[in-house]
């Protein structure tokens, strides 16, 4: 007749050491397989940010995993658990769409890398300087030095404007004269301004055509290529001589006024 001690003790002693034995051994082999994924992913040159966020989800499913299998040696029904843990991953989930939605977007903002920190870029209807790329959002500075903290999730949505992405940029300007004013001579001044700033690129050439007859001038679209850097500096500038230049060859920049006729009837 076999013992209370054969029956009972070594057997679950068995048990204890295998299920410590699949732990330890367990946790180890997850610190490997985490740290591999860890390498790979800065070999690729991802973000640090995320390189960080991936691990340690990886180590916590790594380490729900072990846990799972440790406690199933020691004779655990883990199946309830399992379903503990899949319902209770289902609520945080519903409790924080809005969170793992912009999760979501900053995952793919810093994979795809849209913009990067220092550009000047318009996101969710918001113009400003990217300060900081978060997983879940993106701080820029405004011109006035005001501080933005827009959704990854908003930003993701909708349009991406990158005003520093390219070398290049073009100003596009209007400015309008009076038709009683000589219209080849505009144009000639208007070409001048722009050849004489050094800011202003040979190629793509500049370009000052007619483009529209309006009701009270005759306006031209001014269109220079500057260096991305140049853009606000030349259209200042620009534009404050183009008027400086105007008064002085007495040409008129119209605005727009309206006439009252009086009727007879009324006398």
């Amino acid at each position: 007749m076999e013992s209370f001690w054969d029956v009972y003790i070594v057997p679950w002693a068995l048990n204890i050491v295998l299920a410590l034995a699949i732990f330890f051994v367990g946790r180890w082999v997850a610190k490997q397989i985490v740290n591999l994924v860890g390498r790979i992913m800065r070999r690729s040159k991802v973000d640090e940010m995320l390189v960080n966020f991936v691990t340690s989800i990886v180590n916590v499913l790594l380490l729900l995993f072990i846990i799972v299998a440790a406690l199933g040696e020691l004779g655990v029904d883990t199946t309830s658990l399992i379903a503990l843990v899949g319902a209770a991953g289902l609520a945080i989930g519903l409790a924080l769409q809005d969170s793992l939605k912009n999760f979501a977007a900053g995952v793919l903002l810093i994979i795809f890398r849209p913009f990067r920190e220092g550009d000047f870029v318009e996101v969710a209807g918001i113009a400003g300087i990217v300060e900081q790329i978060t997983i879940f959002n993106t701080i820029l500075r405004t011109g006035d030095n005001r501080e933005m903290i827009v959704p990854n999730g908003g930003i993701y949505s909708d349009v991406i404007t990158n005003y520093s992405k390219r070398e290049t940029r073009r100003v596009d300007m209007v400015f309008g004269i009076s038709y009683d004013d000589d219209l080849r001579k505009a144009k000639t001044i208007l070409m001048e301004i722009l050849k004489a700033d050094e800011r202003v690129l040979e190629e793509p050439e500049p370009v000052v055509v007619v483009s529209e007859l309006a009701d009270s001038s005759v306006n031209f679209n001014v269109r220079p290529w500057v260096k991305t850097g140049d853009y606000w500096p030349v259209l200042w500038d620009v534009t404050e001589r183009v008027k400086l230049r105007f008064d002085e060859e007495g040409i008129t920049i119209p605005f727009p006024q309206m006439q009252i006729h009086r009727s007879e009837s009324q006398d």
